[in-house]
């Protein structure tokens, strides 16, 4: 335990110097030695300590957001558009404090100001008690948030614990660095508009894994709630954060003089274009927390700080094209292509245009006159169409996939492309998700594998995969004979296949591994599956309209029925599905959590699944049992506060013994009946 715990403490230094200083002060060989062997101590031990660096990341696919209740409310801002209205809500300020020393004989200083950045990303309150983060929550209505502490895991510039002992919440925003959208955008199909976006998505969206994905950080500002400590000074409440190693910005100046103040402002809007961060504005704070107080609220904010709007950076330009690309999420997108223009030091050339209908929306053309916006975003927007005299073009819908000629097909305001098996520009996403567990279970696919096979084999469809040879691999980088045959073997053994996994693996939109499962249990044959009509899929209970077209689609499309005949020609065998009967669990909804003496879990997924239970990623008011191992974590504190049924091991066997007598019984019955 001491060397785990020595361990820990040197990782979370080399996180704090790396992650929210940006000065390493050790190699990622030395980093990653210390971690493999914290994790080696972990697995031995069966220890996994709730702020060890290991625990950041899981797997978890949530089922819904719960409500989170704030100790302190989470205040919004008032703005200001103009530097006039500051003067204005300055005067305010000195009538107050003037007033206030007329009357009172503990007089108020002089007003100072702190002045900030204005983050644009989704607003964060992080919950730290005995030491240890204990919740992040989003902002919500200020009083009432959502639950994200899964998500906030992910972001490595948040320490797991921190110095100070008493319970306290500390505010902050979570934000996409542009670097990161960047990157995000060059290596992805599918867009993210801007940065403000993609951290509120990441922050709200279920799969924790897609969270991570995004490379979130986070700026910490403000302490709405604190047990054992008061604060004299804005100055303090920074100060305070930083001393506890959580992120705080590097920018944050102090003014006694209103002008001044203005003067920075106006540095402000041309420096904030080579951060880093979306900021569209400054925040101004009053630095005196007894003036804070007693200057109080409105219904909405508090009248002791403002936020100062920076304009949104603008220009024309004329639409010369428009281009139709094909993601690996099979959506087909339009981009403008645009007379190459400047706006704030950067060099414009194309724009999204989201889908066919917001083209229509904005009534736009081709060879018209446009009017973009850029606030420190990535892909700028087009905001609408400028009077003009010349000759425009409609611009016309595509029919076909622009790269496998497939014909597209229509979900909502998008249009999609149904050959995910086929179709090139899908092929890494395919790739990886025709391999992973859920589906064929090919060990060794990672993305980068799935784009060096896709680049060096010249692999255009899945069922490539099984000509594939070891020495085909072992030509590639970073490929040995060992990797080479294993990935190979596993290519191989995974031509027996079961139906649910099959389905799962052919990537059809919204078919997830649950629907795969209920598609499975319900045509029991690859054969009676591949038959499937669109009356017959809207019976099976939660497959809808949509999720039923987009079955029938992928199905009938004839790429997509090539490219699984290709499959069998390749020697798939899809296993029929043998009916158990048992679904003595059915109705039951399980979390599991720790780690099982007996079990993997998702071996214990898959055995309460097959007996018609539901496995969650996290525990709800709807949870019926909570499975626990040894260091079962946050899961199992969550199920005590909410009074859920805790089962072990042998307590599990035990349920499934009763509810599968009482169905043997209740079946008997319903035969002599």
């Amino acid at each position: 335990m001491d060397r785990m715990e020595e361990l820990i403490k040197k990782l979370e230094e080399y996180n704090y110097h790396y992650y929210v200083l940006d000065d390493p002060i050790v190699s990622d060989k030395e980093y990653d030695k210390l971690y493999d062997e914290l994790v080696k101590l972990e697995n031995e031990t069966g220890t996994h300590l709730p702020y060890s660096p290991t625990q950041r990341v899981g797997d978890a696919v949530l089922d819904k957001f719960v409500k989170h209740t704030h100790l302190g409310r989470l205040w919004s801002l008032d703005k200001a558009q103009s530097f006039d209205a500051l003067r204005d809500w300055h005067e305010k300020n000195l009538r107050f404090i003037e007033g206030y020393n007329e009357t009172h004989s503990d007089k108020l200083p002089k007003p100072e100001y702190i002045l900030e950045y204005k983050f644009d990303g989704l607003t964060i309150n992080l919950t730290y008690d005995e030491g240890i983060l204990k919740m992040g929550a989003t902002r919500g209505t200020g009083e009432v948030g959502e639950e994200i502490y899964e998500q906030v895991l992910t972001i490595k510039t948040i320490p797991l614990r921190v110095k100070y002992k008493g319970k306290f919440e500390v505010q902050g925003e979570g934000l996409m660095p542009l670097s990161k959208l960047k990157e995000y955008n060059e290596n992805n199909e599918v867009q993210l508009k801007n940065a403000r976006n993609a951290a509120a998505g990441a922050l709200r969206n279920l799969d924790v894994k897609e969270t991570e994905k995004r490379h979130l950080i986070t700026y910490l500002y403000n302490i709405a709630y604190i047990e054992g400590k008061e604060f004299k000074t804005q100055e303090e409440i920074v100060a305070f954060i930083k001393d506890n190693a959580l992120p705080v910005s590097k920018y944050h100046k102090k003014f006694s003089n209103m002008e001044d103040l203005l003067k920075e402002i106006e540095v402000q809007k041309e420096e904030r274009l080579k951060q880093d961060f979306l900021t569209d504005g400054m925040v101004i704070k009053i630095n005196d927390v007894k003036t804070q107080k007693l200057m109080g609220y409105t219904n909405k904010f508090p009248r002791f700080a403002i936020a100062y709007k920076f304009e949104a950076l603008e220009t024309s330009t004329r639409i010369i094209g428009v281009e139709w690309n094909v993601g690996r999420s099979a959506k087909v997108t339009p981009t403008a292509l645009l007379e190459p223009v400047d706006i704030g030091g950067v060099t414009i050339k194309r724009a999204t245009l989201n889908n066919l209908d917001d083209i229509k929306r904005k009534k736009l053309h081709l060879n018209e006159r446009v009017l973009i916006r850029r606030s420190n975003d990535v892909i700028p927007e087009i905001m609408g169409p400028l009077k003009t005299d010349e000759e425009v073009y409609e611009i016309e819908q595509p029919k076909y996939c622009p790269y496998c000629h497939s014909k597209l097909y229509k979900e909502g305001v998008h249009y999609f492309c149904p050959n995910t098996l086929g179709c090139k520009p899908q092929l890494v996403k395919t790739i990886v998700h025709f391999a992973s567990k859920e589906a064929m279970n090919i060990d060794g696919f990672s993305e980068k594998t799935a784009e060096l096979f896709l680049e060096k084999l010249n692999i255009d469809q899945v069922s490539m995969l099984y000509d594939l040879k070891v020495e085909d691999l072992i030509k590639l980088e970073g490929f040995k004979e060992k990797k080479a045959n294993n990935i190979i073997s596993s290519i191989q053994n995974s031509k027996t296949v079961e139906l649910k996994n099959f389905i799962y693996a052919l990537s059809i939109a919204n078919v997830g591994v649950k629907t795969s499962r209920d598609l499975a249990e319900h045509y029991k044959t690859i054969d009676n599956f591949l038959n499937a009509s669109f009356d017959d899929l809207v019976a099976i209970e939660d497959v809808g309209d949509i999720t039923a077209n987009e079955i029938v689609s992928f199905l009938t499309d004839e790429t997509s029925k090539k490219s699984i005949q290709s499959l069998f020609d390749h020697g798939i065998k899809v296993l029929d599905v043998e009916d158990s009967g048992d679904k003595s669990l059915e109705g039951l909804k399980f979390v599991l959590t720790g780690t099982l003496e007996n079990y993997t879990r998702d071996e214990l997924k898959n055995i309460l699944e097959n007996k018609g239970a539901k496995v969650q990623g996290s525990v709800s008011s709807k949870t019926d049992y909570v499975v626990v191992g040894e260091n079962p974590g946050s899961k199992f504190e969550k199920a005590k506060t909410l009074n859920i049924k805790i089962l072990h091991e042998n307590d599990l066997k035990e349920l499934i013994w009763w509810r599968e007598k009482i169905l043997k019984i209740y079946l008997t019955q319903q035969d002599l009946l």
